[in-house]
């Protein structure tokens, strides 16, 4: 489940979050900006912040009245098997009640945060509450089909009425104990616990996670061909899609997109194993190959890694099959598997900028990213801005003038599979972390960071920052530069400055001045002076989104490096660029498209 927010309209609620908050890993405190005094997210409309909670699918703890969650987001509770929890609680602690999400987490959130405050959770789903489960949110290890049937399943337990159980499995449903006494042969309704595809839709059916799907490939397989194949192997000995715990391969298929895309069909995580590893369950294939074992370094792929991933006592319960370009076999386990016990899991890399650091600047996909995220890796800096989020969270920090080393290290992080997070302030692709870390598995110095699914999360970066914050300089086309010369030579900047000029651009300057470099300011100033008026707009926008956020308006004529540090991005207007002056001595700076001249 995804890291829950918590919502307190006072400072007392907020401390109370705050208890409960410290063994949550990636929990955040939103508070009601008049009445709270620190939080992590501030907001000022109280109605307006739990409905675009609820409606981003987060898990949400409101410290209040049941009655203000209830009419905020009361028409937006349409589909109870995708809504996220909503538990509410007065600000003594002395209530807990799951409103919503119940059997998506809510139930479970709802115990542990009761029995941290010592009360009872006010949990009135009828099974959690009497049977202390729910038969459509089984416990890890179960799947069920037909969701649907558990409902009148468990209507007549609750009325006591017969219900019975039938096990066509060797596994024990032990989970199932606090049914006891409740069940029946002579009932009309029944409980299935079984490895075998469901086909009765009328019919509640548990299936335990006991089999693996192994699949080797040709590069660049369809995704379509690798499901189609794995759903032909389980049907040819009926066995239930539910029952899969996990998709096995070789590691070299780590950057297989069908492989990653039938996992997640399946819903099951991907493992990955060693050719040694695979090898070693050459005694147990059936179709040993010396032209497999030419090729990726053992015997057999599809056979072995279901074999390695359901473990040592497993058999193979479908071998080999194929298709045009892959092969699949299924292996079964006598007992339920765990994925996470053997081989690795599918590593995965986020680029994640952070905007300035304020969690109300942060895109709900960034936060997503990190709260997934086993390993956060970044400049310290950074990370700490990150607050609650890093709790649970293996931190490698980083000094400035490391970004070489953080960035190779967070990918070796994901190579070897873990779920990593590389945090940059502002947006991470804009003069940060994504282009180095791109550059890196470029140049081809480990294979391994080639096979990793990579994605960039995007952030506020200094310009969107301080063109929001000041009107809207950037309305017609721009471009952004900096001025630092450690990458890029200094007559290279000049000749970008010049026609940047000439072009009328909006100019964006990332880092216009240093401890060292105080020269190369004035002569971009210099450069400019030449295609545009010295009175044209200057802003000054430092520490954007932070405590002492400070905006400045100057000319060009009037700019110089004294006034400007490298926590200053520095805006310089156009021909066009404009500035309206308010009555309170603020300002308006903006940059017309021509839309007004189109009235004409």
């Amino acid at each position: 489940m995804t890291p829950p927010v918590f919502v307190a309209l006072n400072d007392s609620g907020a401390a109370l979050s705050r208890r409960l908050m410290s063994d949550i890993a990636g929990a955040e405190l939103h508070g009601y900006a008049p009445r709270v005094s620190d939080s992590d997210v501030p907001f000022e409309r109280v109605q307006d912040h739990l409905r675009a909670i609820f409606s981003d699918g987060r898990p949400m703890v409101a410290i209040m009245s049941t009655g203000i969650v209830v009419r905020a987001i009361g028409a937006l509770a349409m589909d109870k098997r995708r809504e996220a929890p909503v538990i509410c609680m007065n600000d003594t602690g002395s209530s807990v009640v799951p409103l919503l999400g119940g059997h998506s987490g809510g139930n479970r959130l709802a115990a542990q945060l009761a029995s941290k405050l010592g009360v009872a959770a006010a949990i009135t789903t009828g099974g959690d509450s009497r049977f202390g489960l729910a038969l459509d949110d089984p416990p890890p290890g179960w799947r069920c089909s037909n969701v649907d049937a558990a409902k009148p399943v468990m209507a007549a337990l609750l009325a006591d009425e017969p219900v019975k159980l039938i096990n066509d499995s060797s596994i024990d449903e032990a989970w199932l104990d606090g049914l006891d006494g409740t069940f029946d042969d002579g009932g009309s309704l029944s409980i299935v616990i079984s490895e075998q595809a469901a086909t009765d839709p009328e019919q509640f059916t548990l299936h335990p996670q006991t089999h693996v799907a192994g699949v080797g490939c040709e590069r660049g397989v369809g995704s379509e061909e690798v499901i189609s194949l794995i759903t032909e192997s389980l049907a040819s000995k009926n066995i239930a899609p539910q029952s899969l715990a996990a998709l096995a391969t070789i590691d070299i298929k780590e950057d297989e997109t069908a492989l990653r895309q039938a996992a997640a069909h399946f819903g099951v995580p991907l493992r990955l194993f060693t050719a040694a590893e695979l090898e070693a369950e050459t005694p147990r294939v059936t179709e040993p190959s010396d032209y497999v074992f030419e090729t990726v370094g053992c015997h057999s792929v599809s056979e072995a890694a279901a074999l390695a991933s359901a473990g040592p006592d497993s058999g193979l319960a479908v071998p080999k099959m194929k298709s045009a370009r892959a092969t699949c076999a299924i292996a079964r386990s006598p007992q339920i598997i765990d994925p996470s016990s053997t081989g690795r899991a599918a590593g995965h890399l986020s680029i994640v900028g952070i905007g300035p650091g304020r969690a109300d600047w942060r895109a709900p996909e960034a936060t997503s990213a990190i709260a997934c995220a086993t390993d956060l890796v970044g400049y310290r800096l950074y990370l700490d801005l990150l607050g609650g989020l890093t709790e649970g969270k293996i931190r490698h920090d980083y000094d400035l003038g490391e970004e070489t080393d953080r960035v190779a290290h967070a990918l070796n992080l994901a190579a070897v599979g873990k779920q990593v997070a590389l945090v940059s302030s502002g947006d991470a692709g804009i003069y940060a972390m994504a282009s180095l870390a791109f550059e890196l598995i470029d140049q081809g110095e480990n294979d391994a960071w080639k096979r990793l699914a990579v994605e960039v999360v995007p952030g506020i970066s200094a310009l969107q920052a301080g063109a929001a914050r000041s009107g809207a300089p950037l309305g017609h086309d721009f471009c952004a530069i900096s001025l630092s010369d450690l990458m890029t030579p200094w007559e290279v900047i000049e000749n970008r400055l010049a026609k940047a000029g000439e072009g009328d651009f909006v100019i964006a300057l990332y880092n216009p001045v240093s401890k060292r470099r105080r020269d190369q300011f004035g002569i971009a100033k210099d450069i400019l002076l030449k295609s545009r008026p010295g009175e044209a707009p200057v802003l000054l926008a430092r520490n954007l989104g932070r405590e002492d956020e400070a905006l400045t308006l100057t000319t060009l004529n009037d700019v110089h490096a004294d006034i400007i540090d490298m926590l200053t991005v520095v805006i310089i207007g156009s021909s066009e660029t404009r500035v309206i002056d308010r009555a309170d001595g603020s300002f308006h700076l903006y940059t017309p498209r021509g839309y007004g001249d189109k009235k004409k």
